[in-house]
C-alpha cells in the first residue's frame, strides 16, 4: 500500500506555541497552573497535562473560584472581560493566544470604533469566535451558512466589516462573501483565515482526490479537523475521521492501493507517525 502523508499535517505555529508554553509552566511553576478551557482540542494532550498538574477552567465561574496561580489563555483567545477577571483576582496571566487571532481582536475593535458593524464568518459556538465577539464594540453577527448569509440585513447607516474564524473552510468563506457582496452596501472584507489553515486544506483536498482512502486525524471537538474531514470527503468517499490509532480499522483498507493521511492543527506528531507506520505495514 502506498501511503501519502500531508506535509502540513499536525501542530500549526499557534498551537505548538501554546502547548509548549503550558508544558514549560507546568515544569517550573510552584503555584498551580490552569488553562482557560482545554489548551487545544486534543484529549491526549489535555490528559497528559492534567497528569502534570495542569487544571482546566471551564468558564468564568471556575475562574472566580481560583485564589492563586497562573492562568493560561489558550490559542483560541478569549473575550476582553476574561483578561480583566484574571487581573482583578490577582492571578498571573500567561497569554498563549495565537497572534493571528490577536490580529482579528484588533481589527474588530478598530472597525467597531470606526462605526462599522461586524460580521464574523465562522461557527458561533467555537471558542475562537466567542472570543472575537468579546472584542467587538459595535453590532456583531456570526454567519456560518449560506442561509444565514442570505438572511443577513445590515444597518443601512453604517458600513460592515467581515472577518473570518482562522480555521474556517476557505472555499466556503469565499461563497459566503460572494452572497454578502451582492447586497450592495459598504462592505470591508478581510480574509483572516490563517495561511497555515488554507495551505492544510488545499493540500488535503489535492491528496484526497488522488487516493483510494483518506485518513483525517484529530480531536472530536476540533473545528479545523472537522473541516478537513468535510473537504476530504468531497474528494474521496472512503474518508475516515479518527482521533488515535485505536480508532483505525486497518483491515478495511487492505484492498486499497493508495492511502492519504492528514491531521488537524491540534494533533501531536507522535499520533500521526503511529498511524503512518501502521498503514505502511
Amino acid at each position: 500500500m502506498k501511503v501519502i502523508k500531508a506535509q502540513t499535517a499536525g501542530f500549526c505555529f499557534g498551537v505548538k506555541r501554546a502547548v509548549d508554553q503550558v508544558y514549560d509552566l507546568a515544569a517550573k511553576e510552584k503555584e498551580p497552573v490552569y488553562t482557560y478551557g482545554p489548551i487545544i482540542h486534543n484529549e491526549e494532550v489535555v490528559r497528559d497535562l492534567e497528569e502534570k498538574g495542569v487544571q482546566v477552567l471551564n468558564g468564568k465561574e471556575d475562574l472566580l473560584s481560583v485564589k492563586k496561580g497562573t492562568v493560561v489563555i489558550r490559542s483560541h483567545g478569549v473575550a476582553e472581560e476574561v483578561y480583566d477577571l484574571i487581573c482583578e483576582n490577582g492571578l498571573n496571566l500567561a497569554d498563549a493566544t495565537c497572534p493571528f487571532v490577536k490580529k482579528i481582536h484588533r481589527i474588530v475593535r478598530r472597525e467597531g470604533e470606526n462605526g462599522r458593524e461586524i460580521v464574523i464568518i465562522g461557527n458561533a459556538n467555537h471558542p475562537e469566535v466567542e472570543g472575537i465577539r468579546g472584542w467587538c464594540v459595535s453590532k456583531v453577527t456570526v454567519i456560518g451558512t449560506e442561509e444565514e448569509a442570505e438572511e443577513f440585513e445590515p444597518n443601512s447607516d453604517t458600513g460592515v466589516c467581515v472577518v473570518s474564524q482562522t480555521t474556517f473552510n476557505y472555499k466556503k468563506f469565499n461563497k459566503l462573501v460572494e452572497i454578502l457582496s451582492k447586497k450592495r452596501y459598504d462592505i470591508l472584507v478581510l480574509n483572516t483565515i490563517c495561511n497555515a489553515t488554507e495551505e492544510r486544506q488545499q493540500e488535503a483536498r489535492k491528496i484526497a482526490a488522488d487516493v483510494d482512502a483518506m485518513i483525517v486525524i484529530g480531536g472530536r471537538h476540533s473545528s479545523n479537523t472537522q473541516k478537513l474531514f468535510e473537504i476530504c470527503k468531497e474528494e474521496c468517499k472512503n474518508t475516515y475521521y479518527i482521533q488515535t490509532l485505536e480508532d483505525l480499522d486497518v483491515h478495511s483498507m487492505q484492498s486499497m492501493s493508495c492511502v492519504g493521511i492528514t491531521a488537524g492543527a491540534s494533533t501531536p506528531n507522535n499520533i500521526i507517525e503511529e498511524v503512518h507506520k501502521e498503514c505502511q505495514k
